[in-house]
């Protein structure tokens, strides 16, 4: 076990995913069933192997409002790190026996792990491509650079990158001149753990210590200053917002992503941010309906930001393909638009495009089949960090000229995706997120495979159609969000009708929030 200083501690303890199906007992009617304390399944592998004392990071929703639930986590011995308003809950550093009295309180809704977030690029060693080299076409392969012959090139767009960090470059400026020239991140902001870090300057720069962001930010936005237009992005005069989550390894965690989501979610009118790009997933897999992470995302959508996250890259690589992998959050959230990676084959054409092994799909833990579609995730070559980030020092077999890395995963597919969002809202301003998710299905290029959801992304296509349907409706909003005591039929609601700018955290009125209301029994704990 490994103590770390700093914010907190955490135990050093792998998540263990386990799956357990409740099954329906008949009993008589002096022996109800009593109902399981509401701890996810990795969190209870955990305490099964921890001591009383260790201390462990949780994130515990409350069942009620005020906080009477951080008080009694305190009184038990813990320290509450801080808590959200974007949803209602809060970090705490608890011991094992702590987390069980929380738990047994009444006070809690759900006590999950703070598990490590991960990145989703893939291949070689430790996610790192090792494959030959292809040059970039994945701009013509999506119907981009048709786009930018109409003047689409994601110009007054923000996209919110939340990833570890952007180190800024002659790629991500604006301008004709040296001295007309502004940067296109309009802001840097860092939530990465400084439990995690190993210096002040670490802890507060929101530069890419790791090599990850700026790649996936330069797919999105890359204006292809450094390779004289080789290596552009899908936007190339979008703007970027930098939400540094991830330290100089790559490791950061639930709450990280939670403090940087409601950084959007307090500034998006600001910066006019539209699209936000996950291009990482929980470690730990359970129901979007008890996942803080899903439930933060949700409030951005319905706050009329399009979410676009990453599927994962636990395919069945070693069937072919054949079999699906697990669909950790976010990319199990059903409103939120998931990627997959296709191979482009470094040609511009689609007929011979493939779904990538690793690339993961299947159906949720709430039915949703995923992902949404894919996009170009195989041999994408954009900007490297700088040549002392982690990924050039300990992987140099994943540069490429110098300057560029070249990595494959469904996070390059899910940045070509938010590249191609920024576009699509350039030149249709009107949509909400799902007329958005909407045009980008339908008008996908067909791939035969299981894996691929509605095919391979054409933004070009989605651009031209005539008319704009909904995704989503008669989808179950995350019950975070269910409101009453009697909670709203979310199912009824037509997400095309609803008034975009007045769906807010802030017309909850958690204050008359009966989570008893929650039918529990219908909940499966083993996600």
């Amino acid at each position: 076990m490994r103590t770390r200083t700093g914010r907190f501690s955490r135990v050093s303890l792998y998540p263990v995913l386990i799956a357990f199906l409740l099954c329906a007992t008949l009993l008589p009617a002096a022996q109800p069933l009593a109902r399981p304390l509401p701890i996810d399944p990795a969190l209870r592998a955990l305490l099964a192997q921890a001591d009383g004392e260790t201390r462990i990071a949780v994130i515990v929703q409350k069942a009620t409002p005020g906080n009477e639930a951080e008080a009694l986590a305190q009184n038990l011995g813990g320290e509450v790190v801080r808590s959200w308003s974007i949803i209602p809950a809060f970090l705490a550093n608890l011991s094992a026996d702590a987390i069980r009295q929380l738990a047994q309180s009444g006070l809690v809704r759900w006590i999950s792990w703070d598990s490590p977030v991960l990145k989703q690029d893939k291949g070689g060693i430790d996610g790192i491509s090792l494959i030959g080299a292809y040059l970039s076409t994945y701009n013509s392969t999506i119907g981009a650079d048709k786009a930018w012959n109409y003047g689409f090139k994601g110009n007054g767009i923000a996209v919110a990158v939340v990833d570890s960090g952007i180190t800024p470059k002659p790629d991500f400026l604006a301008g004709a001149t040296s001295l007309t020239q502004s940067s296109r991140i309009l802001a840097n902001v860092t939530f990465a753990s400084t439990a995690l870090t190993y210096s002040s300057r670490v802890n507060t720069t929101t530069y890419d210590l790791f090599g990850h962001g700026t790649h996936i930010a330069g797919i999105i936005g890359s204006n292809g200053a450094s390779s004289g237009g080789a290596f552009q992005g899908v936007a190339p005069e979008v703007n970027l917002i930098n939400l540094r989550v991830a330290d100089y390894n790559g490791r950061a965690f639930e709450s990280d992503m939670v403090d940087a989501l409601q950084w959007i979610y307090e500034h998006h009118k600001e910066y006019n941010i539209r699209v936000v790009n996950v291009s990482m997933n929980s470690a730990t897999a359970q129901s979007y309906h008890t996942s803080p992470l899903d439930a933060a995302l949700e409030i951005l959508w319905f706050n009329g930001i399009v979410v676009i996250v990453s599927a994962g890259n636990n395919g069945g690589a070693s069937t072919m393909g054949t079999e699906p992998g697990i669909l950790y959050p976010p990319a199990n959230d059903p409103f939120v638009i998931t990627v997959g990676a296709s191979d482009d084959m470094g040609t511009p054409y689609t007929w011979d495009d493939i779904l990538t092994p690793f690339s993961a799909y299947g159906v949720t833990e709430g039915g949703f089949w995923k992902p949404d579609l894919v996009a170009p995730g195989a041999h994408i070559i954009n900007l490297l960090a700088s040549a002392d980030c982690t990924i050039s020092v300990q992987h140099p077999e994943a540069l490429y000229g110098g300057a560029f890395l070249r990595l494959s995963g469904t996070s390059m597919a899910a940045g070509v995706a938010s590249g191609a969002a920024a576009l699509l809202l350039q030149a249709r301003p009107d949509l909400n997120p799902d007329q958005v998710k909407w045009a980008l299905m339908n008008s996908a290029t067909r791939l035969r495979h299981p894996g691929a959801g509605a095919g391979i992304l054409n933004v070009w296509a989605a651009i031209k159609l005539n008319k704009y349907g909904t995704a989503n409706t008669g989808t179950t909003a995350s019950k975070l969000l269910w409101t009453g005591t009697e909670p709203v039929n979310w199912g009824s609601v037509n997400w095309g009708s609803v008034n975009w700018g007045s769906v807010n955290w802030g017309s909850v009125n958690w204050g008359s929030v009966n989570w008893g209301s929650v039918n529990w029994g219908s909940v499966n704990w083993g996600y």
